[in-house]
């Protein structure tokens, strides 16, 4: 297991049944034999409103960083991340929200296994300039329908 793994593991156990924790970036450092940074790093990486969390940090004094689960619904989610395609979309670009929504829970794996397959380029044989654009038509529209009333 990786270092960032296992701050982000040791971070989430903190919560335990609590929705806000407070912590020190310097004290975080020195339990796991790393710098600031590598904290800093899998905070701002790991612990993003998108994945559910709400992130204050403040300088001096060993950094003192506060973060808070935020409830998230899954239509919010699906919501958030239709308004944040924009009008084009790569296969890449795809993949990773699947894999967001996936680690998530927000999607099934047959939800994704279909949302892959509907805007891959085996399906779209269209000339390269408007390809993204179509994708990003066609996997928009999946998830509106996917977002719950």
């Amino acid at each position: 297991m990786r270092i960032s793994d296992m701050i982000e593991e040791f971070i989430k156990e903190l919560f335990n049944d609590e929705d806000y924790i407070e912590i020190q970036r310097n004290d975080l450092a020195e339990h796991f034999n790393c710098v600031p940074s590598q904290i800093n790093y899998v905070i701002s990486t790991r612990f993003k409103p998108s994945q559910g969390y709400y992130v204050e940090s403040k300088r001096g004094g060993g950094g003192h960083i506060s973060i808070r689960k935020v409830n998230i619904t899954k239509s919010n989610y699906l919501m958030h991340a239709i308004s944040s395609i924009g009008d084009r979309i790569s296969s890449q670009e795809v993949d990773a929200f699947l894999n967001n929504f996936l680690s998530f829970g927000v999607i099934t794996k047959k939800e994704a296994k279909l949302l892959k397959v509907a805007t891959s380029d085996n399906v779209l044989t269209i000339p390269q300039n408007i390809k993204d654009e179509v994708r990003a038509k066609i996997f928009k529209n999946m998830l509106i329908n996917l977002v719950d009333d």
